[in-house]
């Protein structure tokens, strides 16, 4: 039989609608197929969409304090997602009037647990450590990425549980440089089979009240580029505190959209924090 379920877009990491990095959420009290989820995922067509499941114990998405959440890009299932985890949270708050001070996802990283003062809510993710990588194994990379701006690679490191790779830029780059770079997709995808690297940062030492700007692109996963990016920061966080010394981070996605994320990095864990605004409510028709 088939099912009508509720869907939200939000838009995550702003307090300014129209901005950040948008998600599709679903709230699913029932069993759908898997298949099912990657082609609403297809359908809706932007970086994430997920789904809020109840888990053994759940009773509602008003009062549930544990629940199941999966990552869809338009092209295949993903182990974690930062700006989709808080625009889910976001929902259970915001929308289903959610009062728990603590809410827990069970995902394919692990719990994941969310709090909330405010309207602003923080995140505990697990920390992705980068290590540092000769960066002539890269250059072919580096260079579809980085293009005319190639000369100003400072380094490159690698998080292999992250699937993501870090380009560094120098000192002498600016926001604006950065926000200059085109990739080429094409030749991303020809460089590298998404084996080892599902995403590309780059990055730079901030100014103007940041510690850090970054990009990410991630065409493996069918995004291109993607406007804020949660997990990202889970490989940036550790990186940047351990440059600049600081746990506390105040970070800048410098994509069109644009989105500010909050970064405290600790022993095991990373705690991200953003705001969020529900943008559209509806309901989806999906086959069983």
């Amino acid at each position: 039989m088939d099912m009508d379920i509720p869907i939200y877009t939000v838009d995550a990491f702003t307090d300014t609608p129209f901005s950040g990095n948008q998600a599709a959420i679903c709230l699913v009290d029932r069993a759908i197929q898997e298949s099912t989820m990657q082609l609403l995922a297809a359908e809706m067509n932007i970086s994430e969409t997920a789904y809020i499941e109840f888990n053994d114990s759940t009773t509602s998405f008003k009062d549930g304090k544990y629940f199941k959440l999966r990552w869809f890009t338009p092209t295949n299932e993903v182990p974690l997602c930062g700006h989709a985890t808080l625009a889910a949270a976001a929902v259970l708050l915001f929308e289903c009037g959610n009062t728990n001070e603590i809410i827990t996802f069970s995902t394919l990283s692990g719990d994941l647990t969310i709090t909330s003062v405010k309207d602003k809510i923080t995140m505990d993710f697990p920390k992705n450590e980068p290590v540092e990588e000769d960066s002539s194994n890269w250059e072919p990379l580096a260079n579809a990425v980085l293009g005319k701006y190639y000369e100003h690679l400072e380094s490159v490191l690698l998080s292999s549980n992250a699937k993501k790779l870090i380009l560094r830029l120098n000192d002498e780059c600016s926001q604006s440089t950065l926000q200059s770079i085109s990739p080429d997709f094409q030749e991303m995808l020809k460089a590298h089979d998404g084996s080892i690297v599902k995403g590309i940062i780059v990055t730079l030492k901030g100014d103007k009240g940041y510690h850090f700007y970054s990009r990410y692109f991630a065409p493996w996963n069918g995004i291109p580029e993607d406007p804020v990016t949660g997990s990202a920061h889970t490989v940036l966080g550790p990186y940047w505190c351990k440059i600049l010394g600081q746990k506390n981070l105040c970070a800048r996605q410098c994509s069109k959209r644009g989105g500010k994320l909050d970064v405290l990095v600790c022993d095991s864990r990373v705690y991200i924090s953003g705001s969020a605004k529900v943008i559209v409510k509806g309901k989806v028709h999906l086959p069983c």
